[in-house]
């Protein structure tokens, strides 16, 4: 019985360190205590009362929009603390953190792909009158709550896209497929165990549902958000140097019809005026958009789908013919407990 035991253990941690804890039993349950209502509601009404003193305090101070962007922020703030402390989310976003730094040389010319066409195509509205005339003119409060604007549109965009890559995750396993998945993993020795009996029923239903479901989604959102957001740092940083290369301040100044605000501080000093508060919120503007338009690329050119998406699908495969073998483990030790 400690023999089928260690392996359930071992098989959990492999699960964890995949970015897959809800596949684990004892960290779904956790979970799901976490999603009831007598646990939710206090949570979200705390999460509404700290934003609304942010916000309340923030308007006071900066105005309308600063209270909005505060209040919103403050509020997925909690949420995320919520989530990272009851919902084991950094469990997930450690996972995918480390998946896209592992996998930058796949990334790299995915990337480049799309990155020469949203820079010919963004170029042309950073040199744009109005563009600089709209963005320039964004205080902090106002500029911040349209980033969250587009980061919430590429959310939820993706959370209606991606569990279509889904659909072919969990179907039948057959045997061959449950020992390559198996293979090298501590489930091993069980996948080999029951692929006998895969054999004589033909497959085995492998589809999940529920919060193993969303922790697959999950791992898709979490792995498509970090590459967007260092996709759109990128742009940001292009911008700056681009903006302290060619664009004049009194360019700027017939432009905007005021003189830019150059930065305090060494950086200001170092660049005078073409280091402007103006410079930065374009910029801003334009990476956040940036980020919005890649994420509709990505999703939606197949060569990039069938680059990126297949790669993190075959590991969710892996994943799901594994949970097979994990089920058939927890069932061995439950027999034993009972015998």
């Amino acid at each position: 019985m400690t023999g089928t035991r260690d392996d359930v253990a071992a098989a959990e941690r492999w699960f964890v360190e995949h970015g897959l804890p809800y596949f684990v039993d004892d960290y779904r349950a956790a979970v799901a205590r976490g999603l009831r209502r007598p646990r939710l509601v206090p949570a979200l009404a705390v999460a509404v009362v700290v934003a609304a003193v942010a916000g309340l305090v923030t308007g006071a101070w900066l105005g309308v929009a600063s209270a909005l962007g505060a209040a919103l922020t403050v509020f997925g703030v909690v949420l995320a603390v919520y989530a990272v402390a009851v919902l084991r989310a950094w469990l997930i976003v450690g996972w995918a953190i480390r998946r896209t730094f592992r996998s930058m040389g796949l990334m790299l010319p995915l990337v480049t792909r799309a990155l020469p066409l949203l820079l010919l195509f963004i170029t042309f509205l950073f040199i744009n009158t109005e563009v600089w005339q709209v963005a320039a003119s964004l205080d902090g409060g106002v500029l911040w709550v349209t980033v969250l604007l587009f980061a919430a549109i590429a959310v939820g965009f993706l959370l209606t896209r991606l569990p279509e890559e889904l659909d072919s995750v969990d179907d039948e396993v057959e045997a061959a497929q449950l020992i390559e998945a198996c293979t090298g993993t501590p489930l091993e020795p069980a996948a080999r165990r029951i692929a006998a009996r895969v054999d004589r029923v033909g497959a085995v239903d492998a589809e999940v549902s529920g919060l193993q479901k969303a922790n697959l989604v999950l791992v898709l959102l979490v792995a498509q958000a970090v590459q967007v957001l260092l996709l759109a740092l990128a742009v940001f940083a292009f911008f700056i140097v681009f903006g302290l290369v060619a664009m004049e301040p009194e360019v700027l100044q017939l432009w905007l019809a005021h003189p830019v605000h150059a930065l305090d501080g060494p950086l200001g000093h170092l660049f005078g005026q073409r280091l402007s508060l103006e410079l930065l919120r374009v910029s801003t503007f334009l990476a956040a958009f940036s980020g919005l338009y890649f994420t509709v690329y990505a999703v939606t050119d197949e060569l990039y789908r069938r680059q990126f998406f297949s790669v993190v699908i075959r590991e969710l495969e892996r994943a799901v013919s594994a949970r097979v073998a994990y089920r058939s483990l927890r069932d061995e030790d439950r027999d034993e407990d009972l015998a």
